[in-house]
């Protein structure tokens, strides 16, 4: 009983952020689905509050429907969409808002409760605070990056996309660290070794590989150099450069695409390192041993989901498929890094 009303933790606050955590990640996954149907423009004004009730009647639909018809992407891409068929790619990007806005909820009212009930330890008031600005400010720039896409250009900006699902990866791993911690407590002590440092430094790649997938997508490059391992028949891509080096880096569709298998490679090469270096030592705390071994075998399964995606030209299921299991390799790897400072 002492334990449990230990006043550095909180079990029902833990709770509460993992399932946020998984309204985010739903939220990601949502995302992805509304990127790949080319939804993600068809509502072409930001209302955070009376945008939760969608069109309901033919006249409110048409109105919707007008706001579209305005934008490049209709007249380029879509000249020959009806009502009916917009519907279609109005509910995925729908749907995309409104889990925002049940994420800002589902967060923001047990946050005022459990504030009231002092149920939140001291030590992580701050942290819940700077979740919830960070929430709302994924909000402001998910409209940014829809913007982008309404003026001159068919598409959101690459980087712009990259920049909202990194906010949201962001939001997802300090939602599950903070759910740890509330968990669990205080740690006892700070654990010794490399495996802290390695497994900080493997989280990071498994974020930044993942950063350069919001690339790919948002340059649509999944499309192009279908071949694996080569790309079109060879080692390097020739179209790899672009105009300058920010043209080249976020705009190639060569150049992510590369980048994106690259850092694939290491990621695979230092989780199954990882994985050998704990499961052979002596000190490496157990737990450290199998959640590197749970890492190593997502990543594989994810390189693997990854190649059938290419090869088959990104079919919705398995692009959201490749979405999801990315999110879940960076909760492996958030977890493991969390637990290798521990003892």
């Amino acid at each position: 009983m002492t334990s449990f009303l230990r006043s550095d933790r909180s079990r029902p606050v833990a709770v509460w952020l993992f399932a946020v955590a998984f309204l985010v990640l739903a939220m990601v996954v949502v995302g992805g689905a509304t990127r790949l149907t080319g939804s993600g423009l068809s509502i072409t004004e930001w209302k955070p509050i009376s945008g939760v009730i969608p069109p309901l009647s033919q006249e409110a639909w048409a109105a919707e429907f007008r706001n579209y018809q305005r934008i490049p992407q209709f007249h380029l891409v879509n000249p020959d969409m009806t009502v009916e068929t917009f519907k279609t790619i109005f509910w995925w990007e729908w749907a995309h808002r409104l889990l925002g806005r049940l994420v800002g909820f589902a967060f923001a009212a047990p946050f005022v409760v459990f504030l009231a009930l002092r149920r939140i330890p001291s030590r992580l008031i701050w942290r819940c605070a700077a979740l919830f600005a960070l929430g709302g400010l994924q909000g402001v720039v998910g409209w940014w990056m829809v913007a982008s896409g309404l003026v001159e250009r068919v598409t959101v900006a690459p980087e712009r996309l990259t920049i909202h699902l990194g906010l949201a990866l962001i939001l997802f791993c300090a939602l599950v660290w903070t759910g740890l911690e509330a968990w669990s407590g205080k740690a006892r002590a700070t654990a010794k070794g490399p495996w802290a440092p390695a497994a900080a430094a493997l989280a990071v790649l498994v974020y930044v590989q993942s950063l350069l997938g919001g690339l790919v997508a948002g340059n649509a490059a999944g499309q192009v150099y279908n071949d694996w391992p080569l790309m079109n028949g060879a080692l390097f891509p020739v179209e790899y450069a672009g105009r300058g080096l920010w043209g080249t880096l976020a705009h190639s569709q060569a150049a992510v695409q590369f980048n994106h298998r690259l850092a694939a490679y290491l990621l695979f090469a230092g989780a199954l390192a990882f994985t050998v270096c704990a499961v052979r030592s002596r000190t490496a705390p157990a737990a450290v041993r199998s959640l590197g071994a749970l890492l190593a075998l997502l990543v594989t399964l994810q390189a693997g989901l990854g190649i059938a995606t290419l090869m088959t030209h990104v079919p919705l299921a398995l692009g959201v498929a490749h979405q999801f299991g990315a999110t879940l390799v960076l909760a492996a790897a958030m977890v493991l890094a969390w637990r290798s400072r521990r003892i």
